[in-house]
């Protein structure tokens, strides 16, 4: 599996199986802001009748914390920007963490490893 992390026990992988890795999380965390902008976007062009490049500033101001630069007009368009908010919110932390993951994990795994061997050795 894409996430299946090596067991503590194991050893570190080689340099470019990790970077391999962080690639591939990046490249998983790129298509989520991708597709959360293109959801903003939609909601944005629909709900309140914004320019496709409106809709896309007003999306990525969401999504990168800044805030809204349009206030809705209409009711549907308030509701949509409250919960593309809220959205925006966890997608950004959740975003953090698929891309950061792979060297979160190596860093931690790096404590273990150099453990793990001096027990082989003492048997």
């Amino acid at each position: 599996m894409f996430y299946q992390f090596e067991h503590f026990s194991r050893p570190l992988l080689p340099r470019a199986a990790f970077l391999r890795r962080l690639s591939l999380s990046a490249l998983l965390g790129l298509v989520l802001i991708g597709a959360s902008l293109l959801i903003g976007m939609l909601g944005y062009h629909g709900f309140e009748g914004l320019s496709w490049m409106d809709s896309f500033l007003n999306a990525s101001m969401l999504l990168g914390g800044m805030g809204p630069l349009w206030s809705p007009q209409t009711d549907a368009g308030k509701i949509f920007a409250g919960l593309y908010a809220l959205y925006s919110g966890l997608a950004v932390l959740a975003i953090v963490g698929v891309m950061f993951a792979p060297v979160v994990h190596r860093f931690l795994h790096s404590f273990h490893a150099d453990i793990g061997d001096q027990d082989d050795q003492s048997h």
